[in-house]
């Protein structure tokens, strides 16, 4: 399974000092992106983000809990292995269809994220279109929850999906992920997992990573 530390619980005035820290042991980073309307926080801006981007050859996961998705299609720059994650409860489904296509044109990968209280069957019209779906295991915007142990049950019905229709989507979760649950979550399926608490409450985030992949292997 691999593990992406979500950048928004590192050292807020040393990024680029947690990438080039975290960047040789882990898969990947997520951002979470929050707009204070979407969710009752604010994050990063554009400029930050394509900061993020060049700072590393690692993946993106750039996870936008905002209102308006579609208008960050011509602010951000990801390149071919990033993925552009909206939130289903962000537009009309007619809009999804409409943003699925056009993110295509930034050159990157594609994921759909929904909320604990959404369930699996309410994007599953969306799975074919998809490279991405990250299950969220918290209420989106603030790290440091206490994990839904009921999002659990959506995992089997995304599996099932994949494997009835012969679909390549990986599947992500996000939020309140740590060594107590993480080989559970690896056992369900779960291909990707958003680590923000569990890797840098202690100030030794390498090391808590690497706790973090012992755990599920």
């Amino acid at each position: 399974m691999e593990i992406l530390p979500s950048i928004i619980s590192g050292d807020i005035l040393n990024f680029e000092k947690t990438i080039k820290t975290l960047e040789s042991h882990c898969d990947g980073f997520h951002i979470d992106v929050m707009d204070d309307h979407f969710v009752p926080n604010l994050t990063f801006g554009p400029m930050f983000v394509n900061a993020f981007i060049k700072a590393t050859n690692r993946p993106m996961h750039i996870h936008l809990m905002v209102e308006e998705p579609d208008s960050w299609l011509d602010r951000i720059e990801p390149r071919k292995n990033d993925i552009f994650i909206f939130h289903y409860e962000s537009m009309e489904e007619d809009e999804i269809w409409d943003l699925i296509k056009d993110a295509r044109s930034l050159g990157c990968e594609v994921g759909l994220a929904f909320n604990p209280s959404t369930g699996a069957e309410n994007i599953a019209a969306f799975l074919k279109q998809l490279d991405h779906v990250l299950v969220m295991s918290v209420e989106p915007g603030f790290s440091g929850q206490k994990f839904i142990d009921s999002v659990l049950d959506k995992v089997g019905f995304l599996i099932n999906e994949r494997e009835k229709n012969n679909l390549k989507f990986k599947i992500g979760m996000d939020g309140g992920i740590s060594l107590e649950n993480i080989k559970k979550i690896k056992d369900l399926g779960v291909d990707q997992v958003g680590v923000a608490s569990s890797i840098f409450s202690d100030g030794d985030p390498v090391n808590n990573l690497k706790n973090l992949y012992s755990k599920c292997s």
